[in-house]
């Protein structure tokens, strides 16, 4: 009920958050500078899929990284979808014609398919409930298939545990280290193969982990 709770403030939090970083920046510019920053990310977690790869971008947002996959077949998630496109300039399901969107939280999603990529970006601190999301991230993998999740993970326990019991990061639920977070990968059929120090502040740390699915 706690978690519940959280991720309800977090969801509120999170679309009032957007529509203020929004509000001063022109949706050509944005869409262009964001789009650039997904090309860099795809190079620096070791390159595009392949086309045709059946890719899901799993807590998507306005402008995720669906944008920089118009050779593959796209499914793309978030529960805020439709608050987006009502609330957001930024955003319309109809300027990606090769996107699948999926209004819906990742715990409840069951497509009958799975993917040989997925990409979980700005998204895993906010879920409701984290274990049950890296397993269906898990479970929607194939086999030898990638898994990209990044990650806000703290540098110093004593923080970690105050900002668990007084919620001190409104959009996170979940406060947690990179040995955590990466054990809450290898514990399900999981390999790391590179975790990459995206942006390094005092109380968090924020990391790319390129993982893979074992076969």
């Amino acid at each position: 009920m706690k978690n519940e709770l959280r991720w309800k403030v977090a969801q509120a939090a999170e679309i009032r958050w957007w529509q203020n970083y929004l509000r001063k920046k022109p949706k050509t510019d944005y869409l262009k500078w964001k789009l650039s920053y997904w090309n860099d990310l795809i190079q620096a977690t070791g390159g595009a899929p392949n086309a045709g790869s059946k890719v899901l971008d799993a807590g998507c947002g306005p402008a995720g990284m669906f944008m920089a996959l118009d050779n593959c077949q796209v499914d793309a998630i978030d529960p805020l979808l439709d608050t987006y496109e009502e609330k957001l300039d930024h955003f319309n399901k109809k300027d990606y014609p090769y996107v699948n969107f999926f209004h819906t939280p990742l715990e409840i999603f069951l497509p009958n398919t799975t993917y040989e990529y997925i990409y979980c970006l700005n998204a895993i601190n906010h879920v409701a409930d984290l274990n049950l999301c890296f397993d269906r991230l898990v479970d929607l993998l194939k086999p030898g298939g990638k898994l990209i999740v990044s990650i806000d993970a703290h540098n110093y326990s004593i923080f970690k545990k105050i900002f668990n019991l007084i919620p001190g990061d409104v959009l996170h639920p979940h406060q947690y280290d990179l040995k955590e977070y990466k054990g809450m990968i290898t514990s399900r059929n999981c390999v790391v193969e590179d975790d990459i120090l995206y942006k390094e502040e005092f109380l968090f740390n924020y990391y790319v982990l390129v993982t893979r699915k074992n076969v």
